[in-house]
């Protein structure tokens, strides 16, 4: 298992400030969030490039996800989210990307008056990006998102039902700490382990999705490392804690090689 590191935890810095992390980072992957003041472009893109090679640095990419709700029943806001995931996925083809993770769309104050059709808006946004995806030969996956928010996607029983619809043309990013507000990691490992391509890690209490560093919340890391292992994981661990990360770093290097 390879450990990678997100940049989420430094979002909030200016573009510059991030170039510079880049270029310091104790990894061979790190993962881009195009969103806010990182959001990608063609000048941002080319600088990036310019970094990996000098560094022997791969990238993730990490999907726009603040207001993007791809099952929204407004069909106008919906095309144009759809058109901004879009550009992603071709900026994570010009970075030649091991994977593009995105979130699933959720409920609104709406939905109960329309049973059923955000979850259906949801599948069809997903199968759009799916051919989008392959039009660029980027990798795409879906990551289960956390409790207590409303997205349509969060538990195994949610994902059971999507893979039963969808079908299996999509990876899935598991995201420990978000499996563990439904107190569910281990069983997502051992339901999914065929479905699994990307992780990701950080730490809490299992109430929110806090992001702290490994260690500081109360997560079985052990167990999910021996979990891991079991089903011969061989894929990345992207570490998206926000605080202790030096630290977070080493403590995975410790458990999962």
């Amino acid at each position: 298992m390879n450990i990678g590191l997100s940049m989420l935890f430094c979002l909030g810095e200016p573009f510059p400030a991030l170039l510079k992390r880049l270029e310091k980072v104790d990894v061979n992957c790190a993962e881009l969030v195009d969103e806010s003041q990182h959001a990608l472009n063609s000048k941002r893109v080319t600088v990036l490039k310019r970094i990996a090679n000098l560094k022997g640095l791969d990238f993730t990419v990490h999907a726009p996800f603040v207001d993007i709700n791809i099952a929204s029943l407004n069909p106008i806001l919906r095309r144009v989210m759809l058109k901004r995931l879009e550009k992603s996925i071709a900026y994570a083809r010009q970075l030649k990307c091991r994977q593009w993770v995105f979130h699933s769309g959720w409920k609104t104050a709406v939905s109960d008056f329309y049973p059923n059709l955000d979850w259906q808006l949801n599948l069809r946004s997903i199968r759009t990006l799916l051919t989008i995806a392959r039009k660029h030969n980027v990798e795409i996956s879906i990551e289960n998102t956390p409790e207590p928010f409303p997205f349509l996607l969060k538990t195994m029983q949610d994902f059971a039902l999507f893979y039963s619809e969808l079908g299996n043309d999509i990876g899935l990013t598991l995201d420990i700490a978000h499996a563990h507000t439904s107190h569910q990691a281990l069983e997502f490992i051992e339901k999914f382990s065929h479905k699994i391509v990307h992780v990701h890690a950080s730490d809490n209490e299992g109430k929110y999705d806090s992001h702290r560093g490994i260690g500081h919340g109360n997560i079985d890391w052990k167990a999910i490392a021996e979990a891991l292992k079991r089903l011969r994981y061989k894929g990345l661990i992207m570490l998206e804690s926000i605080e202790n990360i030096e630290e977070s770093l080493q403590t995975m290097r410790r458990i999962f090689t």
